[in-house]
């Protein structure tokens, strides 16, 4: 049956929605988690606290959707990668969930005893449940641009040769860190947006500011390490853009510095990193001079840039193999086949609008500050 897209077209179109979901879950989600490793520092009474939970709770669990729609879009369109990723971050991805489970619990469980114990134990639970996925998806992205160490035989059956300790590398460790602080920034942005004036956005402000200082500091180490650090991979030899999905046909070796090749030949792509410092400038900018807009703006702007600028970097890879480069998956190797991108790609234009539509409807339908005075009158309020 002739489609009206052909294969490599979609392969590419199906990246690009691969890394549109991944961004939203950053900037949807990305402020919960950043509010989340907040809570215990810029709130320090009870009331301060639930006013601080209260400024996320309306719209937490629809933000997490970003996060289901990536998974299952990486099963749907790249199952080599998803069965790859996932069983070799098998580890670090249960103690993710764990750390998300701690969320709902956290939110539902925390003012059912009036106990200054019990509450702040799950204080303390609600900031694992932020900080942890926040510093492991770093890490994990940074896994990705140095090389996992998995390969393939003849058969396709992949063998995953790394250790969970095996993944924190000082590189690894940079890009964790990177992720904590845009997320950070993200969440003070957010909270000077939705928190009444006073402590709370006070003291929001502060550490958003030092936040996006260390964001731009990161993300300039970073990119100095994959310069002169030795990542990268490229492919050798002609690319069949549109042929079946085997990650062995694929000539893959490791190029150090090459992850920065895509920018010299597609110009456009300097939009990423350019918007990921601009933009956290811009966040810094605005949350010390108490400009929410501006600040909200612009943390989203940098974490936009920030993820995009890893996607861009890669590509056309998508996971690439530190040990065995010919095992490389790519954007040309790795995905489902013609008609079952085509058929995913009918049902995301039908359905992703409405997704977009209701999270628009529904943050306006719930905007408004969170106050310590609402806490008394509002039985809803966590």
């Amino acid at each position: 049956m002739e489609l009206p897209l052909d294969y490599a077209t979609l392969r590419v179109i199906w990246w690009g929605l691969m890394g549109v979901l991944l961004i939203g879950f950053a900037l949807s989600d990305g402020f919960d988690l950043g509010v989340a490793s907040l809570l215990p520092f810029v709130a320090r009474r009870d009331e301060e606290r639930r006013m601080v939970i209260n400024t996320i709770s309306a719209t937490w669990e629809g933000n997490q959707v970003w996060f289901i729609l990536g998974g299952g879009a990486i099963f749907a369109a790249w199952p080599f990668v998803y069965a790859v990723s996932f069983s070799g971050f098998y580890f670090a991805m249960f103690v993710v969930l764990g750390a998300l489970i701690l969320r709902p619990v956290g939110f539902k469980y925390r003012s059912k005893r009036p106990s200054k114990t019990w509450r702040a134990f799950w204080d303390w639970a609600l900031f694992v449940g932020g900080f942890v996925p926040a510093l492991v998806f770093g890490v994990a992205v940074g896994n990705v641009l140095q090389g996992v160490p998995f390969r393939l035989d003849g058969d396709l059956r992949a063998f995953y040769e790394g250790g969970f300790f095996g993944l924190f590398t000082p590189f690894t460790l940079l890009c964790g860190l990177l992720s904590v602080a845009m997320l950070v920034t993200h969440g003070a942005a957010w909270l000077t947006m939705k928190a009444e004036k006073g402590p709370v956005r006070d003291r929001a402000r502060t550490i958003g500011t030092v936040a996006a200082a260390a964001a731009i500091a990161l993300f300039a180490i970073g990119w100095v390490f994959v310069a002169i650090g030795g990542l990268g991979f490229r492919i050798e030899g002609v690319v069949d853009t549109a042929g079946p999905s085997n990650p062995l046909r694929t000539g893959a070796v490791a190029a150090p510095g090459a992850w920065l090749g895509n920018f010299s030949a597609y110009p456009w792509m300097w939009a990423g990193p350019v918007l990921g410092f601009a933009g956290t400038a811009v966040a810094l900018l605005g949350i010390r001079a108490g400009r929410e807009a501006p600040a909200f703006l612009g943390s989203s702007a940098g974490t936009l840039g920030i993820v995009s600028t890893a996607g861009l970097a890669m590509f056309p890879f998508i996971l690439p193999s530190s040990i065995d480069p010919r095992s490389s998956l790519t954007v040309w190797n790795a995905s489902s086949s013609h008609l079952t991108l085509f058929i995913m790609l009918l049902l995301t234009v039908v359905l992703l609008p409405i997704v977009l539509l209701y999270t628009a409807w529904a943050f306006k339908v719930m905007w408004g500050r969170s106050t310590v005075k609402a806490l008394a009158t509002n039985p809803d309020l966590y």
